[in-house]
């Protein structure tokens, strides 16, 4: 089988997590929605459709992948939105994914598009035969708007790691004698992984894995549900539940319920509840998000399609922050706030609830991070890992410079 993950419209309504990747991408639990697909489809070949503003990211990111216009054959269409996971829906797409063309919606959301052959117009997926043979679904997961992404993360957590399998295994992990792993039969620990010594492992809650080269320093407390990526670090002291923690991250002080999408810093003191942090953050010692209103009411979070703030229907939101933004120390952020791309904020007052991508300063005054200036922190900021901000990435960061001029005007 050929699968395709597509996006469409709804993905506006993701920014800024979704300005600097394509919505497969973001992370949703333990997994990627793109991960979560492939894992229920299980592809042959694994093609992409993106907008072009990050498109070629995209394949940067996946060389596993092709393009769709490089697809031939009968393919499989779905929604990069959906997080498909294994049961009734994806058992009657994958069975139905043969002969004439077919359509599997929840509502107004197209999950999945069989098409016998590649469409005509790959930068046009929506143009159907008529007349072609529509199935409803109902129960799924689909990301429309920002705080869907916050939602239910422990819970999703837990879901990803019971079908990820292989808890209870420690081989080839350093756990020092003075740790403690409580549940250890719900823990998984990789090969390469560091525990030192007083830290905790608590499992009883939810199960816990720490991914290849993962390290926890002294006294840090982990409890689940729970999962630390690849080469991530928790720091001393540092307590962490309901969380996931993306590749080579380093986190300090109090993270509940949050995800780290990837290689991104939060090494100090300082609370996140409820948040998103994109690639490439960093918040200095002592930040701290608000993720309950003083009057335990419903949190709103700023729609970039809307241009206003909307209704979430939650309670608990903090801080929803994209890619290579960074904060200085004792920065206060109140509840559900959304910075923009490439941000350098500080001062001592709470940060505006909507900070636009491309700002510098705080609460009383901020003027335009200049693009050249933004472009070299990322150069120097991604050599710290090892990584080049290649031509595509410089392309969709002035990319989304140009598009976000009108919200700093």
């Amino acid at each position: 089988m050929t699968l395709c993950l597509f996006e469409d419209a709804p993905v506006a309504h993701l920014a800024p997590l979704a300005l600097t990747r394509a919505v497969y991408d973001l992370r949703i639990g333990a997994r990627t929605l793109l991960e979560s697909a492939v894992a229920a489809f299980a592809p042959q070949t694994l093609a992409l459709h993106a907008r072009e503003t990050v498109l070629g990211v995209t394949l940067e990111e996946h060389p596993e992948a092709v393009p769709l216009a490089a697809v031939t054959g009968g393919v499989l269409l779905v929604n990069g939105r959906w997080r498909a996971r294994g049961g009734e829906t994806v058992d009657r797409i994958r069975e139905g994914a043969r002969g004439d063309a077919k359509v599997w919606a929840q509502g107004d959301d197209l999950l999945a598009i069989w098409l016998p052959s590649p469409p005509a117009d790959p930068t046009n997926l929506f143009v159907l035969p008529e007349g072609v043979e529509r199935h409803e679904v109902s129960g799924e997961t689909v990301v429309s708007r920002l705080w869907h992404l916050v939602e239910d993360v422990p819970a999703r957590i837990a879901e990803d790691l019971e079908e990820m399998g292989g808890l209870g295994t420690h081989e080839g992990a350093d756990v020092h004698p003075a740790a403690v792993l409580a549940s250890g039969e719900r823990i998984h620990l990789a090969s390469g992984v560091r525990i030192a010594p007083g830290a905790v492992l608590d499992a009883t809650s939810g199960p816990i894995r720490l991914e290849q080269g993962a390290a926890l320093e002294a006294n840090a407390v982990v409890a689940g549900p729970c999962w630390i990526g690849q080469g991530a670090t928790v720091k001393a002291l540092c307590r962490i539940d309901g969380s996931a923690i993306g590749e080579r991250s380093k986190v300090g002080g109090e993270v509940h319920a949050s995800v780290l999408h990837s290689l991104s810093n939060k090494g100090h003191d300082g609370y996140l509840g409820n948040s998103y942090l994109g690639r490439w953050c960093n918040l200095g010692a002592d930040t701290n998000t608000s993720n309950l209103r003083n009057d335990y009411g419903e949190v709103s979070l700023y729609d970039a399609v809307e241009g206003r703030d909307a209704k979430t229907g939650s309670q608990f939101i903090g801080l929803v922050m994209g890619d290579h933004s960074k904060c200085a120390i004792n920065t206060a952020f109140n509840t559900g706030t959304v910075v923009g791309v490439a941000c350098n904020l500080f001062g001592a007052e709470f940060m505006p609830r909507y900070v636009p991508s491309f700002s510098w300063g705080g609460a009383s005054r901020r003027v335009e991070y200049r693009p050249s200036k933004a472009l070299r922190v990322a150069e120097a900021v991604m050599a710290r890992r090892d990584r080049d901000l290649t031509p595509e990435a410089r392309k969709m960061l002035l990319a989304v410079h140009e598009a976000t001029a009108p919200d700093r005007a």
